[in-house]
C-alpha cells in the first residue's frame, strides 16, 4: 500500500455551521458503518477508486444498529461524520442500510455541503432478475421498516412477491467472525428454507455484513437462486458522484492509502479486513466519551 495520505496533523475544529466545510478534491473518502459490514462495500471502492485515499470507521462499540432507534442511529452516524471530516473526508459513503434508512437524510441536511452515498437494498434489479415473480429480501428491522425501504417497495415491487426476514443473530454471528460457523449455517436455513419452499428465486442481501456470507448461503440455497448485492453499483454511483462534483482524483496514478478507524476491537477489524479485503488494514481505536468521539483521523 501507498503512504498517499500526508502525516497526521492537529485537527482544526470543524465550523459551527456545516455549510461553511469546503471539500478537499484531494481529501479522503470517508466510509462508516456499524461494524465490519461495510468492509463489502469498501472493496468494490478499492476496485472502482484505486487512487482514492479511504478513512473507514466502524461503531463497533454500538453493534448492532438493527434494533435501535432511528434517532440514536441518526446521532451516531452524524458523530462519526464529524470525525471523518476532521480527518478531511471530501464526500462520505453510509455503508450501511440501516444507517441510510435512518440518518441519511439527515446527514444531507446536516451537512449539506458533503455529498453523501448510501444504501439501499436492491430490489429493483431483483424484481428485473426473477423468473418466478418472488423476491426475498434479508435486512435489518430498522430497514425493513423504513419510509425509504416503503418508497422502494412501492416504486419496484409491483407485481412480485417479496419475502422479508430480520435476520436476528446474523450481524452479531458476522462480527465474531462466525461466517461458516454451524450456528451461521443452522440461523441461514431458518431464514431461508421457508422462502425456498415457497418459490423464491433471487435472494437480496439488505445488510452490508451479509456478503461476508454469501458463499455459506450460495452452498445452502444452490446455485439456482441469484443473490444481488448492491455493492458494486455503490461503487460505480460513488465514483459517478466524485467526478458530478469535481472531487475525484486523477485516474492513473499511485494506489491511494487506507486508514480504519474502530470504537471496539482493532484486532476484530483487522481480522475481518484479511478476509474481505485480502490484504492488510491497520486499525485503530477511537474511544467514545459522553457522546462523541475522541481525536481525529
Amino acid at each position: 500500500m501507498s503512504d498517499a495520505l500526508p502525516p497526521p496533523s492537529t485537527p482544526k475544529a470543524l465550523p459551527d455551521t456545516p455549510v461553511e466545510i469546503r471539500p478537499d478534491p484531494q481529501g479522503p473518502l470517508g466510509v462508516l458503518d456499524s461494524g465490519v459490514g461495510g468492509l463489502s462495500v469498501l472493496v468494490h471502492l478499492f476496485r472502482q477508486l484505486p487512487a482514492e485515499n479511504m478513512l473507514y470507521f466502524a461503531d463497533q462499540a454500538h453493534i448492532p444498529y438493527g434494533p435501535r432507534p432511528p434517532e440514536q442511529i441518526r446521532e451516531f452516524s452524524a458523530e462519526i461524520t464529524r470525525f471523518l471530516l476532521r480527518g478531511g473526508a471530501k464526500a462520505i459513503v453510509v455503508a450501511c442500510n440501516t444507517a441510510t434508512a435512518a440518518a441519511l437524510d439527515y446527514l444531507r441536511q446536516r451537512f449539506p455541503a458533503i455529498p453523501f452515498i448510501g444504501m439501499e437494498p436492491a430490489v429493483k434489479p431483483a424484481a428485473q432478475t426473477t423468473r418466478s415473480g418472488k423476491v426475498g429480501v434479508l435486512a435489518t428491522p430498522s430497514t425493513l421498516n423504513s419510509h425509504r425501504y416503503a418508497g422502494l417497495m412501492s416504486r419496484y415491487a409491483a407485481g412480485i412477491q417479496v419475502y422479508e426476514d430480520p435476520c436476528s443473530g446474523l450481524v452479531q454471528l458476522i462480527e465474531a467472525g462466525a461466517v461458516d460457523a454451524p450456528q451461521s449455517r443452522a440461523l441461514l436455513h431458518r431464514v431461508v428454507d421457508p422462502m425456498l419452499a415457497a418459490g423464491v428465486d433471487t435472494l437480496v442481501l439488505g445488510c452490508t455484513h451479509y456478503p461476508f456470507i454469501r458463499p455459506l448461503l450460495q452452498e445452502i440455497v444452490g446455485d439456482g437462486v441469484a443473490i444481488i448485492d448492491p455493492a458494486p453499483a455503490v461503487a460505480r454511483h460513488t465514483q459517478f458522484v466524485l467526478q458530478q462534483h469535481q472531487l475525484a482524483v486523477a485516474p492513473g496514478g499511485p494506489q491511494g492509502d487506507r486508514r480504519c478507524f474502530t470504537s471496539g476491537s482493532p484486532q476484530q477489524l483487522e481480522s475481518m479486513a484479511a478476509l474481505m479485503l485480502d490484504d492488510v488494514c491497520p486499525a485503530e481505536h477511537v474511544q467514545w466519551q459522553n457522546n462523541r468521539l475522541n481525536g481525529a483521523p
